[in-house]
């Protein structure tokens, strides 16, 4: 007992904190560590809906936008957490595109689920110092921004929730912190 009221003196005394928080522990992302199994089931339904639904339509792309020669447990934690959040924003503007009726209430779930996530990876940034990406970052940061301005909208909507587990992996390695590998 004596020894847990020390441990606040020590630490003041060594100058420097005795446990370390990351990134995500400080700033509310923990809760993505482990992503809860109903909305991954919710994810996946959406999924599934989507593919059969593209099955009838065109969506040719010229930009392989989720394929990256680097994993995103090589970035820094702020690097992770601003590509999560830049995915994020993808991946919501896409999904409040206008859509079929049942798409649409397939796609809530989700929606609501990163919007979230979204807002929480906005305000742990706001809350960090600035950061300035890594050349990798930046180069996908750069590439992301050209396919929104070059792609069409049903390019970039079938990308995503093509591609929308790997957003949740860069989530949940963000969240991670330096344990993502």
């Amino acid at each position: 007992m004596l020894l847990l009221r020390l441990l606040p003196l020590l630490a003041t005394t060594l100058g420097a904190p005795l446990l370390q928080e990351t990134p995500g522990q400080r700033c509310g992302l923990s809760r993505y560590r482990f992503l809860p199994p109903q909305e991954l089931r919710a994810v996946k339904r959406m999924k599934e809906q989507f593919e059969d639904i593209m099955l009838l339509s065109d969506h040719r792309c010229h930009t392989k936008l989720f394929y990256r020669k680097w994993n995103p447990a090589e970035l820094s934690v702020p690097d992770r957490v601003m590509l999560a959040e830049a995915e994020l924003d993808l991946a919501i503007s896409m999904l409040e595109l206008p859509a079929a009726p049942t798409f649409a209430e397939t796609r809530q779930r989700p929606l609501d689920f990163l919007a979230q996530a979204q807002e929480d990876l906005r305000s742990c940034m706001a809350t960090e110092a600035p950061h300035q990406p890594s050349r990798r970052l930046r180069n996908w940061l750069q590439k992301l921004q050209t396919a929104k301005e070059t792609e069409t909208t049903s390019c970039l909507e079938a990308s995503v929730i093509l591609y929308i587990f790997k957003v949740l992996n860069d989530l949940q390695c963000a969240a991670l912190g330096e344990q993502c590998s």
